[in-house]
């Protein structure tokens, strides 16, 4: 085989990944729900390893979705349960770059570790809205910003 042709089937395989993954976020955004965050991964080097994505609201659950993968399931869960708001901040430093403008950083604790979450301003009314509607007797004193 020439040249040419291999060269036409690996834009061909290109072209079908890309293809999966506009077809994966829009089925997956067309449930209630879903909302754009970007979710920090790596926090070794100060303002760097946000990683874009959705999350969506199942429950006492919000599940988050990385924006290039191909996988079905969530990257990350966190549970209402146990989860609560430290503190609130707008990008710094390099954040700025790797952000939108207009989005606010939330620093959460949880049971298992601290994490940090972005989201538009707009958006953060929704999640508190959500974070608070706590199951009857739950504790209710879970933000603080």
């Amino acid at each position: 085989m020439s040249t040419l042709h291999w060269f036409g089937i690996g834009v061909l395989v290109l072209l079908a990944a890309i293809a999966t993954l506009i077809v994966r976020r829009a089925l997956m955004a067309r449930v209630r729900g879903t909302i754009k965050l970007s979710f920090r991964v790596n926090t070794i080097v100060d303002g760097r390893g946000w990683s874009p994505g959705f999350g969506r609201f199942v429950g006492d659950e919000l599940r988050w979705y990385r924006l290039f993968s191909f996988a079905l399931r969530p990257k990350r869960v966190l549970s209402r349960r146990g989860l609560a708001v430290e503190s609130r901040r707008s990008p710094r430093g390099q954040e700025r770059l790797a952000l939108p403008h207009d989005w606010v950083i939330l620093r959460c604790t949880s049971h298992h570790a601290p994490v940090e979450i972005a989201m538009a301003e707009i958006t953060v009314t929704g999640f508190s809205s959500w974070l608070e509607a706590s199951l009857p007797g739950e504790d209710s004193r879970r933000l603080a910003a």
